[in-house]
């Protein structure tokens, strides 16, 4: 071998294979061939344990060095990278020169340097110059194994047993001295470092008074050889390794046989900063601290031994984080330094989420692009695959990154890592990013989807809920065929199709609903059951109904043909072993959904009809936790709870698959549970939430239009007739809204099912195969329903209402109503004062002699008693004598009483006693004018319990019906639960006594249309054209102390103290208040409750009550009421003070020939709206559900209509 061409050159030695370097790390510990340095300067022995064996430093030494391994000639030359030194002379050191890299000469003198704070230096090494020598080094920058000056230093105690964790978050003390790395303390014995990559020179470290730091130990548990350097020196610039270092052996550099013992130095040298992508000069920071120049340079990463790699991905796993790159902080303390920082291998300028700049998107980015961030190969590179037969539990893969830091999340958690944090996007409402799944490579991959609260500007929350003043509550029956029908067996989903009704769940039945009769009945077999059924699309618009697909809990497919009742066709694992939640018709396609996410689609084959056996064309997946999904147009509108995600499926799969890149979602609604699409407006989508909430989205742009709180129920089912959107409840309710109108108004509801309501289902195809347009309903009672969709008889009705100026005469009458609370007051109470002997003469004379007067009392009898009431309820028979003669007394006492006052105080009018009604304290007694007497008919009365559970009527209402002419009157005198706290009582009430079927039905059909209104028979209150309700309501104010409340009544200020009245805030917020249906004139006057007895004090006693308004008139006659005043009166002689209102009832009478005359033309009205309707609908089936064109289209609605007209009767015919 030739001798080195200099001092400073490299010597004659020979490159070595890695093997052989190898060979020799293992042989290094070995006590036979330990060697000392021969030849060096003078230099001070550290006291710490040595090494068995250690470099020989001398460069005429009998032991050829290591060989370094070979570097990759496929690397570019980087002679521009400048190695940082302060200097020492590598003359002085007596280490020998490396034969490949030559050491520059000195930079600066020798001369040491303060002690500094230890730092991390991540600096990666850099290259030498050829025009600079590298023989100058300077002291103060010297790594210490190159000192001259021999330091000795107290060793710290070494804890080889204690490993060195590095933090997930470095906090790594900083100095001032930019070309300065923090020393590790010796815990453990050192080991000799890695070989060093591109250009490294130095390790420095401090000279004077170290502190002591455990050093890095090998995370994998056993060293590995690092990868060869990434960037390829110059062999004339190189350095020798073992000129610099001495003879350790690292943790993360020695080979797995390794099992030498370091010497036991109190400071070992540090890792090497690896290269960055580029060389970035920093300023200094303003507290005067050299940040060191960083050296980036785009390497591949050294292998994981296979050990360590499983580790990393177990700790990255449990700490459910993302680890980046390790960063110095100013710190104080002897904290331990980190590693230095993994480079990343591009530095990246912004962040991202998978290929996705997370921005706040638009709602409809440009697909192309989406196509591009999914994948790197261009979009058209990859070709759709369907999904294996036996799914498994993938979930969508994340693609790859473009740095090297830890992707690891955690899903248990709901901590977002800041690798997939978005920044602040400019939309009124914070986003929040989620974190894709994971799916099978061979299925189109789902772009990530970040939840929005709105991806577009608030939409419009309706606080004015809908309108129920003319709601109609009798049954939409169809008049022909069959109304229902029992299924006998525990069924979840259906699908109809013209007269057929399909069922699936134990058993997949099929019914006509023109007669009733079962047409097929297949068991699905032991612990298998039918869970999503479709009728299947036929070639032809008449093979429809023939057959249908089911989908059951075992991921299998199932054709049944309906009139062989027999399975025709079937595929064991379409969906693996995952339950068939949902089967969709998009024209001659299928689409069928699993729970676990899995969307196949099916085409037609040369059939123009979907087949089990050729497989699903395409395969998709979607995000799991569906909570409903329906198409729209070609979308598929799919949500997880409040989410809504937007798909696009397609056979040939060569379209994007998701259309937004942000879910739509709500912040102040329910789950999406249920939607429909109204064919009358097929831009609006309609989504029912399970806080009775309904969000309107537009299908162009996706935004949402508004949200209105329809109900306290929850909206199991939405189904689209025309322009009225139905309803299903919890409570088994049913209920009809017009959307056209701001607010809605709800035209219709009704109790459907005893059970609450499962499924509705406009049917479009019943308009073109039984002339006729249906809505079918399932209930948990498993009954399935059928109603009209047109509501006929509701249409009928509302005309003849608005046609009722033809055929009727209408007058006006004058009617007083007074309400009092009288605290089992006599009439003789009134006597002790003047004011309160005047009272009832003024409210006579004052009230324009009035047609009719009512009188409502509450509490005639002391209520406060509870002797006296316990033996009432408890002891009927005992003393009944006494006590019924005391309380028909008082009832008496007050009805003679008023009829005195009446002869006393109406004097030229005569009134004649209607009819007096008493109830444990209530009382209405009911005058009217003698000429008025021999309109009124049909009288009846009757009384509702509300006491006790409905038992006992200390509370409940007196309700008194009866007819003018030809309309109808209902009075209800009611006094309520009591109690600051009883409003949800005091609602309850409410309800039961306007639900309650109080009056005998009227039978004849022609007078339930002209005198009762809502589809009613008469029988409940809310079925009379003109209703009022008075009484001692019991509503208190609500959130407002009994101080406050006083104040604000002696200063007038009565806006503040309604705004917190019990009865308007329930009418403004409760959509199921049931009061919401009547009006109120606006409360001038001060709260009518409590007073102390004889004064006007409000309640002064222990209980201090607060004021409140308990007595009120209430109103509902559909524009024909008119209520001319609301006022009260000073009565002292109770703790509350009367109410009284007069009003304008407008009455009708019928001339029945014109009646007959408006009724046929109502009846053709509605045949032209009628075959209007059923051409639109006809037309909607043909081209948006079977798919045809338009001309093909009315060529078959024209063909249907003359066939129908081919088959009528010749009389029909003509006519």
């Amino acid at each position: 071998m030739d001798p080195p061409a200099s001092k400073d050159g490299p010597d004659g030695s020979s490159l070595k294979p890695v093997s052989s370097l190898l060979a020799k790390f293992e042989n290094m510990n070995k006590a036979g061939d330990a060697q000392q340095s021969s030849g060096s300067s003078a230099r001070t022995t550290s006291p710490a344990p040595k090494p068995d064996r250690l470099r020989d430093p001398s460069p005429s030494g009998a032991r050829e060095p290591p060989a370094i391994p070979t570097r990759p000639k496929d690397r570019a030359n980087i002679p521009s990278l400048q190695p940082q030194f302060t200097g020492v002379s590598v003359a002085s050191t007596g280490y020998s020169s490396s034969p490949i890299r030559s050491v520059p000469p000195p930079i600066s003198s020798l001369g040491p340097r303060p002690a500094q704070p230890p730092s991390l230096n991540v600096q990666p090494p850099q290259s030498p110059s050829p025009s600079r020598n590298v023989d100058s080094v300077a002291v103060g920058e010297r790594p210490s194994f190159l000192q001259t000056d021999s330091l000795v230093k107290a060793a710290s105690p070494a804890t080889a047993s204690k490993q060195f964790k590095i933090p997930s978050r470095p906090i790594t003390p900083a100095t001032s001295d930019p070309q300065r790395s923090p020393r590790l303390a010796a815990t453990q014995p050192p080991s000799p470092p890695p070989p060093r990559r591109s250009g490294e020179l130095q390790r420095p470290r401090d000279v004077e008074k170290p502190r002591p730091v455990p050093p890095p130990v090998n995370r994998a548990e056993k060293p590995v050889i690092p990868s060869r350097s990434s960037v390829q020196i110059d062999r004339s610039q190189a350095l020798d390794i073992k000129t610099r270092t001495p003879e350790r052996i690292s943790p993360f550099s020695s080979p797995p046989s390794s099992n030498g013992t370091p010497d036991e130095d109190d400071s070992p040298p540090m890792l090497p900063a690896r290269p960055r992508a580029q060389q970035q000069q920093r300023e200094p920071n303003p507290e005067g601290l050299q940040r060191s120049r960083t050296l980036h340079v785009g390497f591949v990463s050294p292998p994981l031994h296979p050990s360590a790699a499983r580790q990393r991905r177990g700790r990255g796993e449990e700490n459910g984080s993302v680890r980046g790159p390790l960063t110095p902080h100013l710190t104080g303390g002897n904290q331990p330094p980190a590693l230095p920082a993994r480079p990343h291998s591009i530095i990246e300028t912004s962040r991202t989420l998978n290929g996705m700049m997370m921005m706040a998107p638009p709602p409809r980015p440009p697909r192309p692009g989406v196509n591009t961030n999914l994948d790197p190969n261009p979009p058209g590179s990859i070709s759709q695959k369907r999904i294996v037969s036996t799914p498994t539990q993938h979930q969508p893969s994340i693609p790859s990154r473009t740095h090297v830091r830890s992707m690891t999340v955690d899903r248990t958690s709901n901590r977002i890592p800041n690798e997939f944090r978005a920044p602040p996007a400019p939309v009124s409402a914070p986003t929040h990013d989620r974190i894709p799944e994971r799916i099978p490579e061979r299925i189109p991959e789902v772009v990530p989807v970040t939840s929005s609260r709105t991806a577009n500007p608030g939409p419009t929350v309706t606080m004015a809920y809908p309108d129920p003043t003319n709601t109609n509550r009798s049954k939409p029956y169809i008049s022909k065929g069959v109304h229902e029908i029992y299924t006998k067996y525990d069924t979840r989903m259906l699908d109809v199709c013209g007269e057929l009704v399909c069922t699936t769940g134990g058993f997949t039945r099929v019914w006509s609903f023109l007669d009733g009769e079962l047409g097929m009945s297949l068991s699905m077999g032991e612990g298998q059951k039918g869970t999503a059924v479709m009728f299947k699309p036929g070639a032809h618009v008449d093979d429809e109904g023939t057959k249908v697909w089911i989908g059951n809990n075992i991921g299998e497919l199932l054709e049944a043909d309906i009139g062989t009742q027999r399975i025709t066709d079937s595929l064991p694992n379409a969906h693996g072993r995952y339950e068939i939640i949902r089967i969709y018709r998009h024209f001659n396609e299928v689409w069928t959904l699993d729970e676990s996410g899995a969307l196949n689609v099916w085409g037609p084959d040369e059939s123009h009809t979907p087949t089990l056996s050729s497989g699903p064309s395409q395969s998709f997946r979607v995000p799991r936790g569906h909570t409903f999904s329906m198409v729209v147009g070609d979308e598929l509108w799919y949500a997880t709870g409040k989410d809504i995600r937007i798909f696009k499926p397609t056979v040939d799969g060569k379209t994007q698959f998701q259309v937004l890149l942000r879910a739509l979602s709500q912040p102040d609604t329910g789950e999406v549970i249920s939607g429909t699409l109204l064919a009358s407006d097929p831009d609006r989508v309609y989504f029912g939430h399970s806080d009775g909430k309904v969000s309107v989205y537009s299908s162009k742009d996706y935004t949402c239009q508004c949200i209105m709180n329809v109900s306290q129920y929850k909206i199991n089912s939405l189904a689209a007739a025309g322009s009225y959107l139905w309803a299903g409840y919890n409570n088994g309710k049913v209920t009809v809204y017009d959307v056209t109108q701001t607010p809605w108004t709800i035209k219709k509801e009704w109790v459907a099912h005893e059970n609450p309501v499962i499924k509705l289902i406009a049917d479009r195809s019943s308009s073109y195969k039984l002339d006729r347009y249906q809505v079918v309903s399932l209930g948990a009672d498993n009954m399935v329903r059928t109603w009209d969709a047109l509501l006929q008889e509701d249409w009928l009705e509302g005309e003849m209402k608005r046609k009722d100026v033809e055929y009727c005469e209408f007058q006006n009458l004058k009617v007083l109503i007074m309400t009092w609370n009288a605290g089992a007051s006599t009439p003789h109470s009134l006597r002790y004062s003047d004011s309160d002997a005047s009272f009832f003469r003024d409210l006579l004379q004052s009230a324009d002699s009035p047609d009719i007067i009512i009188f409502g009392f509450q509490e005639l009898v002391d209520l406060e008693d509870k002797t006296a009431t316990a033996k009432r309820f408890l002891k009927p028979k005992k003393k009944e004598g006494s006590d019924q003669e005391r309380m028909s007394h008082q009832y008496r006492d007050w009805r003679d009483f008023l009829i005195r006052s009446l002869d006393d105080y109406m004097q030229g009018d005569l009134y004649h006693l209607l009819h007096t009604a008493p109830l444990v304290g209530l009382f209405t007694c009911i005058f009217v004018k003698a000429d008025l007497r021999g309109r009124i008919s049909n009288l009846s009365s009757n009384e509702v319990k509300r006491g006790l559970g409905g038992l006992h009527g200390n509370k409940g209402a007196i309700v008194v019906r009866f007819l003018v002419d030809d309309t109808s009157l209902c009075f209800i005198n009611c006094h309520l639960a009591a109690g600051q706290s009883g409003a949800n009582q005091r609602h309850n009430d409410v309800a039961a006594i306007l639900d309650a079927n109080v009056f005998p039905s009227e039978r004849d059909p022609s007078v339930r249309i002209d005198s009762y209104v809502g589809g009613g028979d008469g029988t409940m209150i809310l079925d009379h054209e003109l209703c009022v309700l008075n009484g001692d309501l019991n509503y208190r104010i609500d959130t407002m102390s009994r101080d406050t409340v006083v104040t604000a009544v002696k200063q007038g200020n009565l806006t503040k103290l309604l705004e917190r009245d019990q009865l308007l805030v329930a009418k403004r917020r409760n959509p199921g208040f049931r009061l919401r249906a009547f009006d109120e004139l606006p409360i001038t006057f001060a709260p009518t409750y409590k007073y102390d007895v004889g004064t006007d004090n409000y309640d002064s006693s222990e209980k201090k009550r607060s004021p409140a308004w308990c007595d009120r008139l209430l109103y509902r006659g559909r524009g024909r009421i008119e209520q001319l005043d609301y006022k009260r009166h000073e009565v002292r002689v109770s703790d509350h003070r009367p109410v009284s209102g007069r009003f304008r009832f407008l009455v009708k009478r019928i001339d029945p020939t014109r009646r007959a005359k408006a009724w046929m033309e109502c009846h053709q009205l509605w045949e032209d709206l009628r075959a209007k309707e059923a051409h639109a609908e006809k037309y909607y089936y043909l081209t948006q559900v079977i798919g045809y064109d338009d001309a093909t289209s009315e060529r078959l609605i024209k063909e249907q209509a003359s066939r129908r007209q081919m088959n009528r009767s010749p009389s029909r015919r003509q006519a």
